[in-house]
Protein backbone atom coordinates (compact mmCIF):
# COMPACT_ATOMS: atom_id res chain seq x y z
CA UNK A 1 0.00 0.00 0.00
CA UNK A 2 2.86 2.38 0.86
CA UNK A 3 4.59 1.67 -2.56
CA UNK A 4 1.76 2.19 -4.15
CA UNK A 5 0.86 6.06 -2.59
CA UNK A 6 4.41 6.48 -3.34
CA UNK A 7 4.04 5.67 -6.67
CA UNK A 8 0.83 7.64 -7.52
CA UNK A 9 2.37 10.95 -5.34
CA UNK A 10 5.51 10.32 -8.28
CA UNK A 11 3.31 10.38 -10.97
CA UNK A 12 1.57 12.93 -9.89
CA UNK A 13 4.65 14.89 -9.16
CA UNK A 14 5.96 14.25 -13.00
CA UNK A 15 2.63 16.29 -14.16
CA UNK A 16 3.92 19.94 -12.24
CA UNK A 17 5.83 22.63 -14.13
CA UNK A 18 9.87 21.79 -14.08
CA UNK A 19 10.82 25.07 -12.89
CA UNK A 20 10.81 26.64 -9.70
CA UNK A 21 8.50 29.73 -9.15
CA UNK A 22 10.52 31.13 -6.65
CA UNK A 23 11.77 34.90 -6.15
CA UNK A 24 14.49 35.37 -8.22
CA UNK A 25 13.87 32.72 -10.88
CA UNK A 26 12.94 33.73 -14.53
CA UNK A 27 9.13 33.89 -15.00
CA UNK A 28 8.10 31.67 -17.77
CA UNK A 29 7.33 33.08 -20.96
CA UNK A 30 3.38 32.72 -21.75
CA UNK A 31 1.22 33.90 -24.84
CA UNK A 32 -2.29 34.91 -24.12
CA UNK A 33 -5.20 37.13 -25.83
CA UNK A 34 -7.15 40.24 -23.96
CA UNK A 35 -10.69 40.95 -23.78
CA UNK A 36 -9.77 43.16 -27.34
CA UNK A 37 -8.87 40.20 -29.07
CA UNK A 38 -4.88 41.31 -28.59
CA UNK A 39 -2.07 39.09 -28.20
CA UNK A 40 0.48 39.57 -25.19
CA UNK A 41 3.44 38.18 -24.44
CA UNK A 42 5.67 38.21 -21.16
CA UNK A 43 8.56 38.67 -23.60
CA UNK A 44 7.36 41.48 -25.37
CA UNK A 45 7.52 43.49 -22.48
CA UNK A 46 11.61 42.58 -20.96
CA UNK A 47 12.63 46.16 -19.73
CA UNK A 48 9.61 46.90 -17.54
CA UNK A 49 8.26 45.50 -14.25
CA UNK A 50 5.17 43.57 -14.96
CA UNK A 51 1.92 42.77 -12.71
CA UNK A 52 0.15 39.64 -13.06
CA UNK A 53 -2.96 39.82 -10.76
CA UNK A 54 -5.13 36.38 -11.08
CA UNK A 55 -8.90 38.28 -11.08
CA UNK A 56 -12.78 36.38 -11.16
CA UNK A 57 -15.57 39.19 -10.89
CA UNK A 58 -17.49 36.64 -8.95
CA UNK A 59 -15.26 36.31 -6.11
CA UNK A 60 -16.05 38.26 -2.89
CA UNK A 61 -12.21 38.80 -1.86
CA UNK A 62 -11.23 40.27 -5.20
CA UNK A 63 -14.58 42.25 -5.27
CA UNK A 64 -13.26 43.98 -1.71
CA UNK A 65 -10.39 45.40 -4.07
CA UNK A 66 -12.22 46.03 -7.37
CA UNK A 67 -15.90 47.20 -5.60
CA UNK A 68 -13.66 49.55 -3.26
CA UNK A 69 -11.78 50.96 -5.71
CA UNK A 70 -8.36 49.53 -4.37
CA UNK A 71 -7.28 47.70 -7.29
CA UNK A 72 -8.32 50.23 -9.82
CA UNK A 73 -6.28 52.88 -7.93
CA UNK A 74 -3.53 50.37 -7.53
CA UNK A 75 -3.64 49.65 -11.40
CA UNK A 76 -3.70 53.90 -12.50
CA UNK A 77 -1.09 54.39 -9.75
CA UNK A 78 1.63 51.48 -11.21
CA UNK A 79 1.16 51.99 -14.86
CA UNK A 80 1.36 55.51 -14.95
CA UNK A 81 4.49 54.43 -13.69
CA UNK A 82 5.34 52.71 -16.66
CA UNK A 83 4.31 49.07 -15.04
CA UNK A 84 2.43 46.99 -17.41
CA UNK A 85 -0.37 45.64 -15.31
CA UNK A 86 -1.76 41.77 -16.88
CA UNK A 87 -5.43 41.06 -15.28
CA UNK A 88 -5.68 36.90 -15.59
CA UNK A 89 -8.97 35.60 -15.60
CA UNK A 90 -8.17 31.56 -15.49
CA UNK A 91 -12.29 30.37 -15.01
CA UNK A 92 -13.32 27.65 -17.16
CA UNK A 93 -16.39 27.86 -19.14
CA UNK A 94 -19.27 27.34 -16.62
CA UNK A 95 -17.39 28.11 -13.86
CA UNK A 96 -17.67 31.17 -11.39
CA UNK A 97 -15.44 34.06 -13.22
CA UNK A 98 -15.34 32.61 -16.78
CA UNK A 99 -16.62 35.51 -18.64
CA UNK A 100 -16.91 36.66 -22.53
CA UNK A 101 -14.80 39.62 -23.51
CA UNK A 102 -17.89 42.13 -23.92
CA UNK A 103 -18.79 40.86 -20.32
CA UNK A 104 -14.72 42.02 -19.13
CA UNK A 105 -14.85 45.00 -20.98
CA UNK A 106 -18.17 46.10 -19.55
CA UNK A 107 -17.28 44.94 -15.79
CA UNK A 108 -13.50 47.17 -16.41
CA UNK A 109 -15.84 50.26 -17.19
CA UNK A 110 -18.13 49.92 -14.48
CA UNK A 111 -15.35 49.61 -11.54
CA UNK A 112 -13.24 52.07 -13.14
CA UNK A 113 -10.42 49.52 -13.71
CA UNK A 114 -7.00 50.40 -15.89
CA UNK A 115 -4.86 47.49 -16.21
CA UNK A 116 -2.71 47.10 -19.60
CA UNK A 117 -5.06 44.53 -20.38
CA UNK A 118 -7.12 41.61 -19.11
CA UNK A 119 -6.34 38.66 -20.31
CA UNK A 120 -9.10 35.53 -20.56
CA UNK A 121 -7.17 32.17 -19.51
CA UNK A 122 -10.54 29.99 -20.06
CA UNK A 123 -8.36 26.56 -20.28
CA UNK A 124 -5.90 27.57 -17.34
CA UNK A 125 -2.34 27.66 -19.46
CA UNK A 126 -1.01 30.67 -17.97
CA UNK A 127 -2.87 30.19 -14.64
CA UNK A 128 -1.14 26.61 -14.30
CA UNK A 129 2.02 27.41 -15.75
CA UNK A 130 2.08 30.22 -12.83
CA UNK A 131 0.54 27.75 -10.45
CA UNK A 132 -1.53 30.73 -9.67
CA UNK A 133 -3.74 29.52 -6.70
CA UNK A 134 -6.17 32.17 -5.55
CA UNK A 135 -8.12 35.04 -7.08
CA UNK A 136 -6.52 37.73 -6.09
CA UNK A 137 -2.68 35.97 -6.57
CA UNK A 138 -0.14 38.50 -7.60
CA UNK A 139 3.42 38.32 -9.13
CA UNK A 140 5.55 40.95 -9.72
CA UNK A 141 8.45 40.83 -12.42
CA UNK A 142 11.38 42.44 -12.79
CA UNK A 143 12.75 44.32 -15.80
CA UNK A 144 15.11 41.00 -16.81
CA UNK A 145 12.20 38.95 -16.28
CA UNK A 146 12.88 37.72 -12.93
CA UNK A 147 10.07 37.00 -10.61
CA UNK A 148 10.57 39.48 -7.22
CA UNK A 149 7.38 38.91 -5.94
CA UNK A 150 4.48 36.25 -5.30
CA UNK A 151 1.55 35.97 -3.03
CA UNK A 152 -0.96 38.10 -1.64
CA UNK A 153 -1.60 41.48 -2.19
CA UNK A 154 -1.82 42.67 1.31
CA UNK A 155 -1.53 40.81 4.97
CA UNK A 156 -5.71 41.53 5.84
CA UNK A 157 -6.74 37.85 4.24
CA UNK A 158 -10.80 39.24 4.39
CA UNK A 159 -13.94 40.16 2.39
CA UNK A 160 -14.38 43.26 4.40
CA UNK A 161 -13.68 46.49 2.38
CA UNK A 162 -13.16 48.55 5.80
CA UNK A 163 -9.68 46.48 6.22
CA UNK A 164 -7.96 47.91 3.26
CA UNK A 165 -7.15 51.19 4.78
CA UNK A 166 -5.12 49.34 7.55
CA UNK A 167 -3.60 46.54 5.61
CA UNK A 168 0.10 46.17 4.57
CA UNK A 169 0.28 46.35 0.81
CA UNK A 170 2.65 43.45 -0.09
CA UNK A 171 2.72 44.87 -3.87
CA UNK A 172 3.31 48.09 -2.99
CA UNK A 173 6.36 47.22 -0.92
CA UNK A 174 7.56 44.98 -4.23
CA UNK A 175 7.45 47.66 -6.36
CA UNK A 176 8.66 50.72 -4.79
CA UNK A 177 11.80 49.24 -3.16
CA UNK A 178 12.51 47.17 -6.44
CA UNK A 179 12.05 50.63 -8.39
CA UNK A 180 14.42 52.28 -5.79
CA UNK A 181 17.26 49.87 -6.43
CA UNK A 182 16.63 47.97 -3.03
CA UNK A 183 15.98 43.93 -2.48
CA UNK A 184 12.41 42.76 -1.86
CA UNK A 185 12.24 42.65 1.82
CA UNK A 186 9.09 40.09 1.58
CA UNK A 187 9.27 38.66 -1.66
CA UNK A 188 7.07 35.33 -0.94
CA UNK A 189 3.72 35.24 0.99
CA UNK A 190 0.83 32.94 0.74
CA UNK A 191 -1.71 34.39 -1.49
CA UNK A 192 -5.49 34.69 -0.38
CA UNK A 193 -9.16 34.23 -2.03
CA UNK A 194 -11.04 32.03 -4.01
CA UNK A 195 -9.52 29.24 -5.48
CA UNK A 196 -8.79 29.97 -9.41
CA UNK A 197 -11.58 27.86 -10.80
CA UNK A 198 -9.48 25.60 -13.32
CA UNK A 199 -11.01 23.65 -16.15
CA UNK A 200 -11.13 20.22 -14.53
Amino acid sequence: MFHRRLLAFTLGLATLPVFSLTPGSQAPDFKGTDSNGVAHTLAQYRGKYVVLEWANQGCPFDQKHYLSGNMSALQKQWTDKGVVWLSVISSAPGEQGNVSPTEENQYLKKVKASPTAALLDPEGMIGKLYQAKTTPHMFVIDPTGKLIYQGAIDDKPTTDQADIKTAHNYLNDALNSAMAGKAVAVSSTRPYGCSVKYKE
